[in-house]
This record gives C-alpha cells, structure tokens and sequence, in this order.
C-alpha cells in the first residue's frame, strides 16, 4: 500500500462516516415522532441534508509525506 493509497483510504473512512450521519436514525423515534399509521423513511429526521449535487462535502486526502525527497 502506497502513500497515495493510504491517504485516500482516509478519504474513504470519512465519506462513510459522513453518511452515517445522513441515512440513519432509529425506528422507534420514527414511531415515537410520526406516529404507528406514518411509514416515513429514518432520513427524514436527521439534520443534515445532502445531495450530490447541491452540496459537497470538500473532503481531501491526508497529506502524507514525500518519500523519494529523502
């Protein structure tokens, strides 16, 4: 594994975690807020909304060090 490859691994880690943040929320909130008749999806009630389009997120790969400077 390479120094490119490590940094954007690093990328990969924090892009999932961001979409963690965006896609999940309990079921039972889900009950508890909409009630037992509502079928809404968890998302609705996380804060944070994205689209690919309209929002990015300006992740960049860690900085890793020049090797072949020596």
């Amino acid at each position: 594994m390479g120094a490119k490859a490590g940094s954007l691994y690093h990328k990969k880690v924090v892009l999932a975690v961001y979409e963690r943040r965006t896609k999940w929320a309990p079921f039972w909130a889900v009950l508890r807020k909409y009630g037992k008749g509502k079928k809404v999806h968890p998302s609705q009630m996380t804060k944070d909304r994205r689209h690919w389009r309209r929002t990015k997120l300006k992740i960049k790969p860690r900085k890793t060090a020049n090797h072949h400077l020596g």
